[in-house]
């Protein structure tokens, strides 16, 4: 984010009747613990209030316009408040609905905050060359440039997880009840995905042992022989989420980056401790 100049609208985590913003005032270990001591553990979108700040700020900053890219709206209403802040922003928005959350949404960001450095580059050696531009024209183009690059790297994509249980998700309304029930009775192992913006099952693994190498092997897989970046993603599980990467570093010939992070508390509070994912995201070449 630091190199990047990524600006990042926290979204909230609550425990109990504490309220606190994501990556400011609560870890993923924090929501962890939470969770294991049986306390209630729930999420909430930034406002369109906050977004009205953040986009105001970058103003001030001098942006010349911002491409607004989030967790997908059929997982959380962040993408509505950032539309309805848009519309009185004091310059040019476009929001993007990456359908996607974690790293996948992160590798969205990335594609896109490339993007906008080379435009702004160009931008810049142009207006010191003394070219005349119509700055209008050029900000809108360039912003649909940037999104598109966002929405480019999200069609290809894929992310696939393994949580111990599903009631986390249950309980925050991310999967049907009847998903839940049937995986609590058959004591099963759930490897589920994303698609279509939403939190589907995918296969039933009888063991926790078998259900991780089975996500490796998707993960190896989806990627295919493309160049890829992978995500490796876990809760209060790093050791096993090492050695999965470490594999996995063995096994995709073609891989460019590979990341080892815990998931954000937001995401944390509704997979529970156990998670390990993982985050397939193909390079995609720039547009013309």
């Amino acid at each position: 984010m630091d190199r990047h100049r990524i600006q990042v609208v926290p979204l909230s985590v609550a425990v109990g009747d504490d309220v606190f913003a994501e990556g400011v005032e609560i870890s993923p270990t924090d929501v962890a613990e939470a969770l294991r001591a049986k306390h209630r553990v729930t999420t909430s979108r930034p406002s369109p209030e906050t977004f009205t700040a953040a986009y105001r700020a970058a103003a001030e900053a001098g942006a010349r316009g911002i491409v607004s890219i989030h967790i997908s709206a059929e997982l959380s209403g962040t993408a509505e408040a950032a539309h309805l802040a848009a519309a009185t922003a004091p310059i040019p928005v476009r929001v993007v609905d990456s359908r996607l959350v974690g790293m996948a949404l992160g590798s969205c960001v990335l594609a896109a905050a490339e993007l906008a450095e080379t435009l702004d580059a160009s931008w810049s050696a142009a207006a010191a060359g003394g070219l005349e531009a119509d700055a209008s024209h050029n900000t809108e183009a360039d912003l649909e440039q940037v999104a598109s690059a966002a929405e480019r790297r999200a069609e290809v994509t894929s992310g696939f997880f393994y949580v111990d249980t599903l009631e986390h998700l249950r309980r925050g309304g991310r999967i049907g009840t009847a998903q839940a029930l049937v995986g609590s009775a058959l004591a099963v192992k759930p490897l589920l995905h994303l698609t279509g913006g939403r939190i589907e099952p995918l296969e039933k693994v009888r063991t926790a042992s078998r259900a991780i190498a089975r996500l490796e092997e998707i993960a190896v897989e989806h990627a295919g022989d493309r160049p890829v970046d992978i995500t490796v993603h876990h809760l209060a599980a790093e050791q096993r989420a090492e050695a999965l990467a470490e594999r996995l570093r063995e096994r995709v010939p073609t891989l460019k980056e590979l990341y080892v992070s815990e998931v954000g508390a937001v995401i944390g509070a509704h997979v529970g401790p156990g998670l390990l994912a993982v985050v397939v995201s193909p390079i995609v070449a720039s547009a013309g």
